[in-house]
């Protein structure tokens, strides 16, 4: 995991900083407070981005190397004489918990959907000729 400074991914509103992130190990990225399009892009790929409070953020910073633990089920972090809870979306936090994106989560709903499609067929379109 990475222990980023305030406002950590602030201008990297591309996916290429967290491939990069992921790409070096990491499966983790902890801050004070991060860019919402980066935590959008970390967690759409799989990476987990969550805050801390300002006191256990400085705490982890003071201790590089420190063993910390994750507990997504829970929504907690244990480590540095502490236990801290965190916030994340509950799709994001399903979509890590199974192992799977977006993607893969439609694809695995994929009889419902075409259940659904069966009793409530779309209208077919017309559509008209241009004048001339």
């Amino acid at each position: 995991m990475l222990v980023g400074g305030a406002n950590f991914g602030c201008g990297s509103s591309r996916e290429h900083a967290v491939w990069a992130l992921a790409d070096f190990g990491f499966r983790a990225v902890i801050s004070s407070r991060l860019a919402d399009i980066f935590r959008r892009n970390a967690l759409g790929n799989g990476l987990l981005a969550l805050e801390v409070d300002a006191e256990s953020h400085a705490a982890l910073l003071a201790a590089p190397g420190a063993e910390v633990e994750i507990d997504l089920v829970a929504r907690q972090l244990r480590g540095v004489g502490r236990i801290v809870g965190f916030e994340i979306e509950p799709f994001a936090r399903h979509c890590l918990l199974e192992g799977v994106d977006e993607l893969d989560y439609l694809l695995r709903q994929r009889s419902e959907i075409t259940a659904h499609e069966a009793v409530h067929p779309l209208p077919e379109l017309r559509v008209a000729e241009a004048s001339r």
